[in-house]
Order: C-alpha cells, then structure tokens, then sequence
C-alpha cells in the first residue's frame, strides 16, 4: 500500500462534519446490545446469588467493553473520511463483531466467554492492523501505532481470561484487561520509541464528534423506551402497571430533556472553542460514561417496576431504581462542567436527593419510588425552565 492510497482515508480541511447514514446503522447494533446488559442486571438483582454486586461488576464491565469498542469507532469515522469505502468496510466489520459481543452478553461470563473476548479483541486488533500499513510514512501512523500497541497488550489478559471457566480468574483478568484499555486512553499512556501523542495528533471535528456523542444518549433512551414497552406487552396492564408505564415514559422524557438543555445543544461550540479538544472530547466522553451507566441501570429498574409495581424494593432494587438517575445526573453534571466550566448544582442536588432518600424508599412499592425518581428530575427540568426565562443563554466557556 502507497502512503498516498492511506492519506485519501483521512478526512480533509472543509469536509462536511455530518454524521453519515452508516454511522446510524451501526448505532443500531448498540440498542440491543443495551437491552442485553440492562436484562443481564436485572437478572443480577433478582437472581438468588450470595453476592450481587460481584454479578452487578461483571455486569459493569461487559457494558466498559461495548462503550469503549462504540467510542473508538465514533473516534475513527471522526479521523478518518466515513465515505471511503476502506473506512465504510471497517466499521461494518464492527458492527458484526460488535453484534458478536452483544448476543454473548447474557453468558459473557460463562460459555459465550470467548466469543465475547474473542470479537473485543478481533476489532481492535483488526482496525489496527489495517490502519498502521495503510498509513505508511504519515504522521497519523503514529497514533495508530499507539493505539494497536495498547490493544495488543491487553488482548493478551482477554484472551487468557476466556479460556478460563466462569469464575474469579476470568474476572480478574478481563479487568485488568480493561483497565489497561482504559487507562491507554484516558492517560494517553507512551509507547516504546513512539512516546506519548500530543494533542495535535488527536485532531477533533467539533459537528461530528459532538453529534456521535448526542446520538448514542438517544440510542441509550431507546433502549429505555425498548425496555418499557417489551416489559409492558407481556404484562397485564392493571391500575398499578399502567401507572408504572406512565411514570417510566415520563422519567424517559425527563432524561432528554435535563441532558439536552443548553449543555447537549452546545456540544459543537464547545469543542471548536476549546483550547485542547482533545481533552475536553475525552472529558466528554467519560461524562457521557456516566450517564450511560445510570440509563442503563434506570432501565432495569423501569423493568423492575413495571413488572412488579407493588412489590417492596430491596436493596438491590432500589439501587437500580434510584441510582441510575442518580449516576445519570452526575454524568449530566460533568457535561455541564466540560461545556460551561461551571458545577451543575441542581444535578448535584438532586443526585444527592436520591441518594438520600433510598433508605427511607427500600421495602416500599417500586411504584412510589420510580415516582419519586420523576417527581426529583421533573424538579430539575422546571429549574432549567425558568433560569432559561429569568436569564440569558450563557455562552461556552470550556477549558
């Protein structure tokens, strides 16, 4: 391969920041991969295992493994021209591998182990080793470089893990994998003869990047929406579940409307203003983790619910019902600080809120506390309203 043939991948100077069609294809792979995880913590919760915040961290990491496969190839088609077809061939590629990790969800941790570990590394090896000879004699053929290094050392736990039966060595190992993975990005960890990549290696296109990110939390709200009306179709809709459906909706609502006001519309601005995007991309990135978690765990508990809406919560429960929004707005407050450089205090009140309340609502009908969850955010929301009225837009000012 000629470096010339590699550099027409890379997205050129004025190029449309648009996200393409394909791109959208592949988000879809990740709706059910979600409902795959919020369904293997829902049987976390109500299974009788001795130790469910072991099962509830297995859980945690099949879902770390899903964002970071989604994040790297958001980073990929934000680099590189999405309308090549080399590039278009790639992501397809991941979209079946990553329909691979999601079918394996539910036994990640059992028989489907290697399948799960096997397409994880399968798309960070692959994409690497298509990306480093097809760069020949550019400058982005370091960063790819660096990239695949990472990935390499890491597949080696994944691997091993896999072929170990379900049990502490697997669990181990594999968090140490994604630890190591994580850590690669979030530390921008040096490579052998390579160093550590400077941020203007890492160059960001503020539409795209900031629309990729807006498009998964809409995924991740479809999966809320998938989650509520399977739960409800197979469900005698009597007084209680009816009501558990509506508040589940609304709670839904609630969720787009507190991530997208102001911060989520901003998103653009805020990266083509920053002084190193590339940080505040990898700031947004971790925000948007955050929230990730808690929608997903908000959607095992609006399974929960709607399933039993007079059934007293447990612990477990109650941690899934009233933590998930809790992590959510956390992860909405970390938004609101990377656009604004400012502390979200509703969000953290309100996080706050729930996590004090959640004593006094354990042993009580999911039903009341799935309300008082709505009743918190709908406070949140009506707050946004009327700083909005009562003063002007606030421009961004991120670091």
């Amino acid at each position: 391969m000629t470096t010339s043939w590699g550099v027409r991948l890379l997205r050129k100077p004025g190029q449309p920041e648009h996200v393409t069609f394909l791109e959208l294809f592949f988000d879809l792979v990740f709706v059910f991969a979600l409902t795959r995880v919020s369904q293997r913590l829902v049987e976390d919760i109500t299974s009788q295992r001795h130790i469910v915040m072991t099962e509830a961290a297995e859980t945690l990491l099949v879902l770390l493994a899903l964002w970071l496969v989604w994040l790297v190839t958001a980073l990929i088609t934000d680099l590189y021209d999405p309308e090549q077809t080399p590039i278009q061939l790639l992501v397809v590629a991941t979209m079946f591998a990553s329909l691979v990790m999601a079918v394996a969800v539910p036994t990640a941790f059992g028989e489907r182990g290697p399948a799960f570990a096997g397409a994880y590394v399968a798309i960070h090896l692959g994409r690497g080793l298509f990306l480093v000879p097809a760069l020949r004699g550019h400058p982005a053929q370091r960063r790819a470089a660096r990239v695949l290094f990472w990935f390499s050392l890491s597949a080696v736990p994944w691997i091993v893990g896999s072929l170990f039966p379900e049990g502490v060595i697997r669990g181990v190992l594999w968090a140490s994998a994604i630890t190591l993975d994580y850590a690669a990005q979030i530390f921008r960890l040096p490579v052998p003869r390579l160093g550590r990549p400077q941020e203007a290696e890492m160059p960001i296109v503020a539409g795209h990047l900031s629309e990729r990110y807006r498009q998964f939390f809409i995924v991740a709200l479809g999966e809320l929406v998938l989650v509520i009306g399977i739960t409800s179709s197979g469900s005698n809709l009597g007084p209680a579940r009816a009501g558990a459906f509506a508040v589940s909706f609304i709670t839904t609502v609630l969720f787009w409307r507190i991530y997208i006001y102001r911060a989520g519309e901003l998103l653009p601005a805020a990266i083509a203003i920053a002084r190193l995007p590339g940080r505040l991309a990898l700031w947004l990135s971790f925000a948007h983790l955050v929230m990730l978690i808690g929608i997903v765990a908000a959607a095992a508990g609006f399974e929960l619910t709607i399933a039993h809406p007079d059934g007293s919560n447990d612990s477990a429960e109650a941690a899934a019902v009233l933590g998930g929004p809790a992590l959510f707005l956390l992860g909405r407050g970390a938004l609101e600080y990377g656009v604004f450089s400012r502390v979200s205090w509703s969000r953290l009140v309100g996080a706050g809120v729930l996590a004090g309340t959640a004593p006094a609502l354990v042993r009580t009908p999911s039903l009341v506390a799935a309300a008082a969850v709505a009743a918190v955010l709908a406070g949140i929301a009506i707050s946004d309203a009327a700083r909005e009225r009562a003063r002007p837009p606030q421009p961004t000012a991120p670091r």
